[in-house]
């Protein structure tokens, strides 16, 4: 920065045009990082998924002597961890469903994102799988459950 007629610092037309720039760059930067986002959330849900399958699994062999379980049962069980048995992991909420009066018993996992619309939506897609261990996506409806 070099002194001119004894004045010192930015003109306001400089500020203005760095600011102007920085907006710029942020209009591009923001939209890429939350589509990363909600990216990242997805790979979590489909890995949360597969970790609720195999604990089912688990569970009705060892534990549940032939019997599915609840997210409180496969926590209590040490077959999944406190976050994942409270519900709610990277922006999406899970829900296990043990149909144990089935023959043979059955299970429903559901992902749901947390958030459906908006900037701020945690993911683009609901996932789920039942005993056969499949993980299922869908995009047509983001209800509160997981149901083919």
């Amino acid at each position: 920065m070099q002194h001119r007629n004894g004045q010192q610092g930015f003109s306001l037309i400089e500020l203005l045009i760095v600011v102007a720039i920085i907006g710029i760059i942020a209009a591009i930067a923001i939209p890429n990082l939350l589509a990363s986002r909600r990216a990242a959330n997805e790979a979590s849900a489909i890995s949360a998924v597969r970790t609720l399958v195999s604990a089912q699994m688990t569970y009705q062999s060892t534990g549940g002597n032939g019997q599915f379980g609840t997210l409180a049962q496969l926590n209590g069980a040490e077959l999944i961890d406190n976050v994942l048995a409270g519900g709610t992991k990277s922006g999406y909420s899970f829900q296990v469903t043990p149909d144990n009066n089935a023959n043979p018993p059955t299970f429903v996992i559901s992902a749901i994102p947390t958030v459906t619309q908006g900037l701020t939506r945690t993911g683009t897609r609901r996932f789920g799988a039942y005993q056969d261990g499949v993980v299922r996506a869908d995009t047509t409806s983001l209800g509160t459950h997981f149901d083919y």
